[in-house]
């Protein structure tokens, strides 16, 4: 419970010239929307930026086409994915961070809204967050500052006596600054932290093993597309297997069966993604329009999960929870 067709029309029957068929064209603009997820997991997140699009005036169907396209958890068909929507001639494309490599491999011209958590100017997506430059722009929820947060959820939860595993992904770009915030988390709460990384599959399971000897009393899962998205649920069984504390970045590794989720609401996040394409489309160019920094943020729980665990949460996370799963 939460406490929360390019359709291509032409205008007369007979197509003479190339340029006069383009001019004959309907009006209306095409948004291409790439995620790296499936479909029905991006469901609520396409409705939310949808929405948003409405917001800025602008109905699906009426005055934008919306063209989605999914990879289902695989990177390898991003460029092939991008490569289609540049091809079908769509003013703007939104996508997640993940998917904006590939779609900036295809174009350089086509008006881009990432949606993510690194640091765009540190990956080097834009050269600041007030004038983005170039074609570019989007929402970060800089993830890295929500560590301190985040450990401080499990230090209310988890034993006192153990140490709290934080597990961190080598190829994300936020890496340093979130292993730095970890550390300066944990010794301000007088906690020992565990770090262990992992960017590859066999890595994953070289980590377990570590954190299975460790017997730590908690887990932190860090940022980046490995840990984050594409090996959440091996994450989760592992947590479950070791009766472990964790704590996850995004909401889907709680409905995966992961204890909590602390993050940016990614329904917002979406929403404002909807918003800026729409104003992209009227006129605006996406380097005037600044890196927006979201200031919402959710905390999941997943109450099943914590049964099976023993655990009681504290009447004052459940206060502060956005949703509870039951």
């Amino acid at each position: 419970m939460r406490r929360r067709d390019f359709i291509k029309g032409i205008a007369g029957s007979t197509v003479v010239w190339p340029l006069a068929a383009r001019a004959q064209q309907s009006a209306m603009p095409v948004v291409g929307f790439i995620r790296t997820t499936s479909a029905a997991a991006s469901t609520p997140l396409v409705a939310a930026f949808r929405k948003g699009l409405a917001e800025a005036g602008l109905v699906e169907g009426k005055d934008v086409a919306i063209e989605l396209r999914f990879a289902d958890d695989d990177f390898g068909r991003l460029p092939a994915l991008a490569s289609d929507l540049v091809r079908r001639g769509v003013a703007v494309i939104v996508g997640n961070n993940f998917a904006v490599p590939a779609i900036r491999s295809v174009t350089t011209t086509i008006p881009v809204v990432f949606v993510g958590g690194d640091d765009p100017v540190r990956t080097g997506l834009v050269t600041s967050l007030n004038k983005p430059g170039a074609n570019i722009t989007g929402i970060t929820s800089l993830s890295y500052a929500l560590t301190a947060k985040r450990l401080q959820l499990l230090h209310e939860l988890a034993p006192k006596s153990a140490a709290i595993a934080v597990l961190l992904d080598p190829h994300a770009a936020e890496l340093a600054p979130e292993e730095r915030e970890a550390k300066e988390a944990a010794r301000a709460l007088g906690r020992d932290i565990l770090v262990v990384q992992a960017g590859t599959v066999p890595d994953l399971e070289a980590a377990f093993a570590t954190i299975s000897r460790a017997r730590p009393g908690a887990l932190l899962v860090g940022a980046g597309a490995f840990l984050s998205r594409s090996q959440h649920q091996q994450i989760v069984a592992f947590a479950a297997r070791q009766a472990l504390v964790a704590i996850y970045l995004l909401r889907e590794a709680v409905v995966a069966g992961g204890l909590m989720s602390y993050g940016t609401s990614q329904l917002g996040t979406y929403r404002q993604a909807g918003v800026y394409a729409a104003r992209i489309l009227k006129g605006e160019k996406p380097a005037d329009l600044p890196v927006l920094q979201p200031t919402k943020f959710e905390l999941v729980i997943n109450l099943k999960t914590a049964k099976t665990l023993g655990l009681a949460i504290p009447s004052g996370v459940l206060a502060i929870a956005d949703e509870v799963i039951e």
